[in-house]
């Protein structure tokens, strides 16, 4: 059965209307003025409410936000016998579902019961699709959770994998061996560091640029410096964010380019900054910029090295869609990857 709240000062049509809806399986409970229907609202649960227009001293628009203040209010047909269309737009203005035009003949009781009908199926799928959208933010909230549970997993087992690069360094005499260690520890901590950062982030898609580089930096110098020689110094725009895939492959690069720069810029007797830029160069492009002092290398000349570096770079940059280059002339070594955000 459907029950209804049904206020209006004509107790003779309420009780007409009440058998002709009884047919209907709607049972209507009266009430004849504002007062008295807020009392019988506030005190019992109604499917809806049929509202009419002239009550004894007020209309029903006054009653409607007052109903509708109501947490849960159920859905409001508004009767009105007036022939004015204003009547009944002010009415769908001011929250009513539906309106009926109360004709003299009495067909409008046939129209009540429709419109009621129609009303509940309404509210029904209103209600489904917020029960929906309750659901789907619940599950959202929990893959974020899950997801965050596994970058601070994930960021845990790649400290372990660094903490035994460092022991193995330590262990062995071969000095090539050990450069080579530290070179991947310097590699697994950068790609740590994005995975620290997303599981205290509140959004897991993005890496906010200008304190991982920072953070990176010190964990550079923590694992390559010697002694205070180089010193590195991060200079990021602001609110640089980039999706993490993309986030990673700037982190090895910019751990590359550091890398590279304490080895070989700056002669042992000598110390000086290695310095890292990450600026916008417009809307959709972004400018990474590595450079500093030292002793100079344009690109062009073999790799001191065993070339490894170089080749990760220029993988990491064709991820990025990229474009990678040492810029000549200046001093000390510049490398610069232009890319888009």
């Amino acid at each position: 059965m459907v029950h209804v709240l049904y206020i209006d000062d004509d107790e003779g049509l309420a009780r007409l209307l009440k058998r002709a809806l009884a047919a209907e399986d709607i049972t209507l409970e009266h009430a004849l003025d504002g007062r008295q229907g807020m009392a019988l609202l506030k005190a019992n649960a109604f499917d809806a409410i049929a509202l009419d227009h002239n009550l004894i001293s007020e209309t029903g628009l006054d009653l409607i936000p007052e109903i509708l203040a109501i947490e849960g209010a159920p859905p409001i047909i508004y009767v009105t016998g007036s022939e004015d269309a204003r009547v009944a737009v002010s009415a769908l203005k001011a929250g009513a579902v539906d309106y009926v035009w109360k004709d003299v003949d009495g067909h409008y009781r046939e129209l009540l019961s429709q419109s009621i009908k129609s009303a509940l199926i309404q509210r029904r799928h209103v209600l489904e699709r917020e029960e929906q959208r309750r659901a789907i933010e619940a599950a959202k909230e929990r893959a974020e959770l899950l997801l965050a549970e596994v970058n601070h997993r994930v960021a845990n087992s790649l400290a372990l994998i660094a903490s035994l690069a460092s022991f193995q360094a330590s262990a062995v005499s071969d000095e090539a061996a050990k450069t080579a260690l530290n070179e991947m520890k310097a590699r697994i901590i950068a790609i740590a560091g994005i995975h620290r950062r997303l599981y205290t982030s509140t959004d897991v898609r993005f890496v906010d640029l200008d304190a991982y580089l920072n953070n990176l930096g010190e964990e550079l110098v923590a694992v390559l410096g010697n002694e205070g020689q180089s010193a590195i110094k991060v200079f990021a725009d602001e609110n640089i964010r980039l999706p993490t895939d993309r986030a990673i492959s700037l982190a090895v690069i910019v751990t590359e380019l550091v890398t590279n720069a304490f080895k070989y810029a700056y002669p042992i007797d000598q110390t000086g900054d290695i310095r890292v830029f990450l600026r916008r160069l417009n809307d959709t492009q972004l400018s990474l910029v590595v450079e500093d002092d030292g002793i100079g290398w344009n690109g062009s000349d073999t790799p001191k090295g065993s070339g490894l570096g170089t080749r990760i770079i220029t993988a990491m940059a064709r991820g990025l869609e990229g474009t990678f280059r040492y810029e000549a002339g200046g001093r000390g070594t510049r490398a610069s990857l232009d890319f888009a955000l």
